[in-house]
């Protein structure tokens, strides 16, 4: 709240109103929103969690929480005070200083030869739309780009309406339109505009290293916070140094000590990295230190106050620091020999653990397929496609889609859906398989599988079978029927999990034993027979909607004749009353104009319990069409298979 009150007047007079609100309607006596604070922070696009918990509050023996009334409206008329002399500041000296601070800035990007581009972070949605009303009218017309949570202002919308007319049917567009909007925007600021005015929604996952002019309008209390911002811009591909201008308000002695806290001991200002990973990391939380500023905002009235209490904050962060680093490091002596140390640096072992399994299949599977057609590069998981398969697949370099992570500029996005995806899956699944011995290698593979742990000096068969089913909606199943050279049955997961490992492979002349097929066959007709159990379920799921949608569409006519009938009788009463002519008249077109809207109500009765039949009968015909049609199943590979 805290910072809020300090990022604009803009933001100053919506939280007032949002306080006074509040208030007025607990003098009212009527319901309290609890979630006030909740929807300000959705409203300002805040991080949630800087929600703090409030006090708890003795109850009355009702369990309603005791009520100053008195209190309640002097604090009411303390806020009108405060909203009116708020809502008499057009311009403030912090928008002021904001001109000049870009002024100074951009004439730093001249003289270093860098681009004219500067962004904003703000904590406060609102003062994002005043601070871009304001650089509109101060020299920047046209020059603005905003960038928020949602971004689904007229101005955003027009942006990515625009940007997605340019790449349909390219890879670009992701078919997210959340995502897609946020290449839009930033597009639209690298291209066309020189301020991109955002929120902390810009944070993280974006891209900014074409900007050298970072602007904190309103500075965050957590440090990892502030290097996040930083590190939008100062990343790989920036070629200047990143200008960073922080606003302060001089005369709170607090917010100088947070400066000073932040420059000096988290150095998240100075040198060619910023801050040390290990500094940020040995802090508990970003959000646990700005809450213990906050709390001595709370607390401290004076400058000498002020002064011991982030004194003392420095010396326990010090030595937490201190203890935490002493601890890491003992822990990485007594687990880790030298070759994890090394391990634990390898740039590829750190891209490759972003991954997720699917993911991490694909990209196998790419490298398989486009062997000899591509060079890849499994340090950035990324390649350049020499030999282009489709025609859809122009060569060139080619990324990798992960989580967090944007793709150099001058590479296309790969991903499942891409052309040239969608062509190494066909071809994957086109592959013949022929028989071979796989040797699955436990001893290399970290973390432990306990499943395929046990499975280690065993053999035995594996087949793995494609189910098809055309039913409510075409499906597919992999159902995998494993043996041992013991007998046993090895479950579908731990078939999967096998896979997890490398192998390798040998040819094989041995033909499987006839007990792996007839196992085959029972797997199929178990899965089969599964999914028909759930095809079942999802029908009567459908027919209770159906049925309950049924029930609440009669209720609603009924209720809405009941309730004009109801209407209808104290009119009537009404009229039965002396009145005058010109009431009399009145009532007497009431009186009409109810009981047509009484007949139409009666008839709408007869409509919905039509729509209603015509409606069941066409769904029990649609499901009843789509049910189990035809079912059909292929094996995909046998083998022979051992864990070592």
């Amino acid at each position: 709240m805290r910072k809020l009150l300090a990022s604009s007047t803009e933001a100053v007079v919506a939280t007032l109103d949002a306080i006074r609100i509040r208030l007025q309607r607990l003098l009212d006596k009527q319901t309290i929103d609890e979630e006030w604070i909740q929807q300000l922070i959705e409203d300002e696009d805040l991080d949630e969690d800087l929600l703090e918990e409030d006090d708890p509050v003795a109850p009355h023996a009702d369990g309603t929480p005791p009520v100053d009334y008195a209190l309640v409206r002097e604090e009411l008329a303390e806020l009108d005070e405060y909203l009116r002399l708020a809502r008499n500041i057009r311009e403030d000296q912090k928008s002021h200083a904001l001109l000049s601070a870009l002024q100074q800035g951009f004439e730093r990007m001249g003289a270093m030869g860098a681009a004219r581009k500067a962004v904003i972070f703000t904590e406060s949605r609102r003062t994002q739309d005043y601070l871009a009303r304001y650089l509109e009218v101060h020299g920047y017309a046209g020059k603005v780009t905003m960038f928020s949570g949602g971004n689904q202002g007229p101005a955003a919308t027009g942006i990515y309406q625009r940007w997605l007319a340019q790449y349909t049917g390219s890879d670009r567009v992701t078919g997210s339109p959340a995502i897609d909007r946020r290449t839009a925007l930033i597009d639209h600021f690298r291209q066309e505009s020189e301020i991109l005015i955002a929120t902390e929604a810009a944070a993280e996952g974006v891209n900014l290293q074409f900007c050298s002019l970072v602007v904190n309008y309103d500075l965050p209390w957590n440090p990892q916070r502030v290097e996040q911002r930083i590190g939008r811009c100062h990343r790989y591909g920036q070629r200047f140094d990143v200008v960073v201008i922080n606003f302060l308000n001089q005369r709170n002695a607090a917010d100088q000590r947070v400066l000073e806290l932040l420059q000096e001991k988290f150095h998240l200002f100075d040198g060619v990295f910023g801050a040390s990973d290990q500094v940020l990391g040995q802090i508990e939380s970003g959000i646990d230190f700005e809450k213990r500023i906050a709390e001595i905002y709370d607390r401290c009235r004076t400058p000498a106050d002020i002064d011991a209490a982030f004194a003392q904050l420095r010396t326990e962060l010090e030595a937490d620091i201190q203890a935490r680093m002493q601890e890491t490091e003992k822990l990485l002596l007594e687990h880790f020999d030298a070759d994890i140390h090394d391990l634990l640096r390898s740039q590829k072992e750190r891209a490759e653990s972003q991954l997720d399994r699917i993911t991490r299949f694909f990209w196998w599977l790419t490298q398989y397929v486009l062997a000899g057609q591509a060079r890849f590069d499994n340090t950035k998981l990324g390649f350049d496609l020499q030999v282009p398969p489709v025609v859809q697949a122009p060569t060139g370099a080619y990324q990798l889609i992960r989580k967090g992570e944007t793709p150099p500029e001058h590479a296309r996005v790969y991903r499942l859906t891409h052309p040239l995806g969608q062509y190494v899956l066909d071809t994957g699944r086109n592959l013949q398989a022929p028989l071979q011995s796989l040797t699955f290698h436990y001893g290399s593979h970290k973390p432990r599988i306990s499943m395929v742990e046990r499975l280690v000096g065993q053999s035995g068969w594996m087949q793995l079978s494609l189910l098809e089913l055309d039913s409510f909606q075409h499906e597919e199943h992999l159902v995998f029927t494993a043996l041992t050279d013991t007998g046993e049955v090895l479950d579908q997961e731990s078939c999967e999990k096998l896979f997890y490992l490398l192998a390798t492979t040998t040819d094989l002349q041995t033909s499987p034993p006839m007990e792996l097929q007839a196992n085959a066959q029972r797997q199929l007709e178990a899965t089969l027979s599964r999914a028909l159990e759930l095809n079942d379920q999802f029908f009567q799921q459908e027919r209770d909607k159906l049925e309950a949608w049924a029930e609440d569409r009669i209720a609603s006519a009924e209720q809405a004749l009941k309730d004009t009938k109801l209407k209808l009788k104290g009119l009537k009463r009404q009229a039965r009353m002396p009145l005058s002519m010109e009431d009399a008249q009145r009532l007497q077109q009431d009186i009409r104009k109810t009981e047509t809207e009484q007949r139409r109500q009666r008839q709408d009765i007869f409509a919905v319990e039509d729509e209603i039949e015509a409606r069941r009968d066409a769904l029990i015909a649609a499901l009843q069409k789509r049910l189990h049609r035809a079912s059909r199943n292929q094996s995909l590979f046998v083998v022979r298979w051992s864990v070592v």
